[in-house]
């Protein structure tokens, strides 16, 4: 919603959007002020995620969808934290937790070059923190820097989506190691494959893991692999045998 300019929905107008999308979906007839309640004219029952990071909209989340895509970084303390904030919600609504499935969204900078690879991954956690500053309390990192919102004014449109993240990660260099590692996935493929273990070895069962590039990567095609090939040759492989 930021990237078209526009703000994002407030917790409640998605939770009663997702319900009224679920209905569509489920052929149960949805009242829009007209003669009669609208209706899809060929309905299927196709789950419905929802991506959230904050400890609200994930509650909401585990209220409503069939699916949750936790966008909070790798460090457990903020997954463990997130997916008892959709248990939560769940149990809310009368649901069994595990009726709601997961997802995790790991922002994956897939480069040998480990130093570009950290200061991208220090832009991807001030990112976290310019719209969820409490996650860096989760996992007992402080905000020891210029205020975020002076810093906002050099990037655009903000430090997860800047077309240079290494010159968004520069500024934001006083970051510790530890908030990168924090908020990213980062490093060489054996970096990325350990980190990978590190997050799947913590007995939560996610029903997808999706490793989002960053940046994003060039089109397929090029002289060398591109980001698609090197997780599937090189790091997905690691990641199996290691998980057994």
């Amino acid at each position: 919603m930021r990237l078209a300019g526009l703000k994002p929905a407030r917790v409640a107008t998605l939770e009663s959007g997702t319900r009224m999308i679920r209905s569509l979906l489920h052929d149960q007839g949805v009242e829009v002020g007209a003669a009669r309640p609208a209706r899809l004219p060929h309905p299927r029952p196709v789950p419905v995620w929802v991506a959230a990071a904050g400890p609200r909209t994930l509650r909401a989340a585990g209220r409503v969808a069939d699916g949750v895509f936790i966008r909070a970084g790798r460090h457990p303390a903020v997954i463990e934290a997130a997916v008892q904030a959709v248990r939560e919600g769940a149990r809310e609504a009368g649901r069994h937790p595990d009726a709601v499935r997961l997802g995790l969204v790991l922002h994956t900078a897939l480069e040998d070059d480990r130093a570009r690879a950290l200061l991208i991954g220090k832009s991807m956690a001030a990112g976290y923190f310019e719209y969820s500053p409490q996650l860096f309390a989760t996992v007992g990192l402080a905000w020891d820097g210029p205020n975020i919102h002076d810093l906002q004014k050099q990037i655009f449109p903000d430090f997860h989506h800047h077309t240079d993240l290494v010159e968004s990660g520069t500024l934001v260099d006083f970051l510790p190691t530890a908030a990168a590692d924090a908020f990213s996935v980062r490093g060489s493929a054996d970096d990325v494959a350990a980190q990978l273990v590190e997050v799947l070895s913590l007995g939560i069962a996610f029903d997808l893991v999706v490793t989002q590039p960053v940046p994003n990567p060039p089109p397929p095609g090029g002289q060398t692999p591109d980001f698609m090939e090197r997780m599937a040759h090189e790091v997905l492989p690691v990641v199996r045998a290691r998980l057994g």
